[in-house]
């Protein structure tokens, strides 16, 4: 709910400030792409303010440290045996990865305690109780994707609606007089191709930051999942000797 109005009042803000931006800081030929320019100046500031969110949170989501020194180390750790150290080089790096691998170290710890299942056993519901806590956190690494990416096509399309207006315009205006009117078709076609490429300009934009995101939220969870794998196996390595 809460970050349902975040979303909600971050479309308004933008729809504001872009009206204001329309109105006091563009140029006449930008002016003449009407509404349309407004909406993609809107949508402009929301994938701007996208972009620096997924930023600062997929920053914070890796930790304190950088994830393949943070994973060598703790691989480190639990080569010795030293389950405690590990969970503390979980504490002190913080972020989503950490509080996974954190999570299903202590589950470890308490089995190792209890004794009550056998190796094989206990491998398996750690891996189960990292895979849920997995489940939590991997989707918060992408939030807000599917937004830029919708932005990508609506941005285009809504390029394309300018243009199309611009040129209905134009065509309105040698209708009406019956030969061309400079001042109504220069102001059609002003209003086409600025619409195009502002639409272009947000939709490349708003592609670009996706891919990126998308790239490295994939290349995250991968390491994610390796770390685990090679955790487990260690684990079950130690067990044997």
């Amino acid at each position: 709910m809460k970050q349902s109005i975040f979303i909600s009042f971050i479309y308004l803000f933008s729809a504001a400030v872009a009206y204001a931006i329309y109105t006091y800081f563009y140029p006449p030929y930008i002016q003449a792409g009407g509404v349309v320019i407004i909406a993609l100046t809107a949508l402009s500031i929301v994938v701007l303010t996208f972009v620096l969110e997924r930023l600062f949170f997929l920053r914070k989501a890796e930790g304190k440290k950088n994830l393949g020194k943070f994973f060598q180390e703790l691989e480190h750790n639990l080569l010795k045996r030293d389950i405690d150290k590990a969970i503390e080089v979980c504490k002190s790096q913080s972020g989503s990865f950490a509080t996974v691998m954190q999570t299903g170290l202590e589950r470890y710890s308490e089995l190792q305690k209890q004794a009550r299942m056998d190796t094989s056993r206990q491998l398996m519901e750690v891996q189960r109780v990292i895979e849920e806590s997995s489940a939590l956190q991997v989707p918060l690494l992408e939030k807000n994707l599917p937004a830029l990416s919708t932005i990508a096509s609506v941005a285009t399309m809504l390029g394309l609606l300018g243009t199309v207006t611009g040129m209905i315009r134009s065509f309105q205006a040698m209708a009406s007089t019956g030969a061309s009117d400079a001042v109504q078709l220069s102001l059609g076609i002003s209003e086409a191709l600025v619409t195009t490429a502002g639409g272009l300009i947000v939709g490349i934009s708003s592609l670009v930051a996706f891919n990126y995101f998308a790239n490295k939220v994939d290349s995250m969870t991968f390491m994610l999942d390796e770390a685990v794998f090679n955790m487990v196996q260690t684990l079950n390595v130690q067990e044997e000797k």
